[in-house]
């Protein structure tokens, strides 16, 4: 049973996707509930559950790693989400619902596009197998958000915490400010990816090896359709839930490394990605409900690690509060400066002895 209660943790994450459905089955009592959910009810219940800094021993590593189960649940995400969209985007064709309905219903689908969506899609899209890699991109074309497969794995990760990355926060820097450096900034830095991959592979412009020209089409034959079958009421609703979706994604790359900083050993060059260059966060709840997203240092440190074997560092920064908090926090620019600035001083930068919690 405890081996079973083991496993089966994670799919609690899907209760998001379950306060997304009743947002948008019941939006007369409930359109807003999935809202509360994420930045109510899941805040206040981190704050009362203690933080969870225990690693796995490598046996247990081993044991877990050989479980598909944690695959599966990662599968799972695909229909879900996808049901998610299309249930929404009948409802709204069919239904007759007011304006602040649908403003409930449009959040709780952006929501299920951050947390199911780009979140799933992130762990998936490290992955070497190309089953999931294509399950990665179908969950970015959900939130029309596919370009970050491109640079997150070829951009982000080789220039966090560095001025090169746009999805690098500086210190002083508001999270309004953020979006529109990250948001721009990561779309442009993906395709000046893409057409070095394609100029060093000797490869056309106009060939199956162009994701990004591929991405584009998806998005926009995905888009029409939509507009097509549903209507433009549900068209446009969709393009706002894509909105919701990546803004709540822009929002958590502004709080995992806000102003934290790589030594630039050269010009141009510098220290290699340690722990202490994302900020963690080891709420239990916020670490299921997000499949681990929260101990973002190690993912960071090892890339290629899965979600369920992610480990704890007592020398990387730690946030003070889970996710949903820290996001909710972000939106009030004096008070987020007056919490994490004493906080990236008191880290200290560059540090290479690493230490497991």
């Amino acid at each position: 049973m405890k081996k079973l209660l083991q496993e089966m943790k994670y799919i609690s994450g899907y209760l998001i996707s379950v306060s997304v459905i009743l947002s948008l089955l019941f939006p007369e009592n409930l359109a807003f509930f999935a809202v509360i959910f994420a930045f109510a009810i899941i805040p206040l219940t981190e704050f009362l559950l203690p933080q969870s800094h225990e690693n796995l021993a490598d046996e247990a590593e081993k044991t877990l790693l050989s479980n598909r189960a944690y695959d599966f649940m990662l599968y799972l995400s695909v229909p879900i989400q996808w049901g998610t969209i299309i249930l929404f985007c009948w409802l709204i064709n069919v239904g007759d619902y007011t304006p602040l309905q649908l403003v409930g219903m449009t959040l709780a689908v952006g929501i299920s596009s951050g947390v199911i969506g780009i979140n799933i899609a992130h762990e998936l899209g490290h992955r070497a197998k190309k089953s999931e890699q294509l399950m990665a991109w179908s969950l970015l074309l959900s939130t029309l958000y596919m370009h970050f497969s491109v640079e997150h794995n070829h951009g982000h990760h080789r220039y966090v915490a560095t001025p090169k990355d746009p999805a690098t926060a500086k210190k002083g820097q508001t999270l309004y400010g953020f979006w529109v450096q990250s948001i721009v900034g990561s779309y442009i830095s993906a395709w000046k990816i893409q057409l070095g991959l394609l100029q060093k592979n000797n490869q056309s412009f106009f060939s199956s090896a162009n994701l990004m020209l591929l991405f584009q089409f998806f998005q926009i034959v995905l888009v029409v359709s939509i507009f097509f079958l549903a209507g433009n009421l549900a068209g446009w609703l969709f393009l706002g839930s894509a909105f919701v979706g990546i803004i709540l994604l822009e929002t958590i790359n502004y709080i995992e490394h806000y102003g934290l900083s790589r030594r630039e050993i050269k010009p141009g060059i510098y220290e290699k990605v340690q722990p202490n260059h994302s900020w963690n966060s080891d709420y239990a709840l916020g670490r299921i409900m997000l499949f681990e997203l929260t101990r973002h240092a190690d993912h960071h440190y090892k890339a290629s690690r899965k979600y369920q074997i992610l480990k704890s560092y007592e020398n990387s920064p730690h946030l003070p509060a889970g996710y949903p908090a820290m996001m909710l926090l972000s939106t009030i620019p004096p008070l987020w400066f007056k919490v994490m600035n004493p906080r990236i001083q008191a880290n200290g930068q560059g540090s290479s002895n690493l230490v497991s919690a």
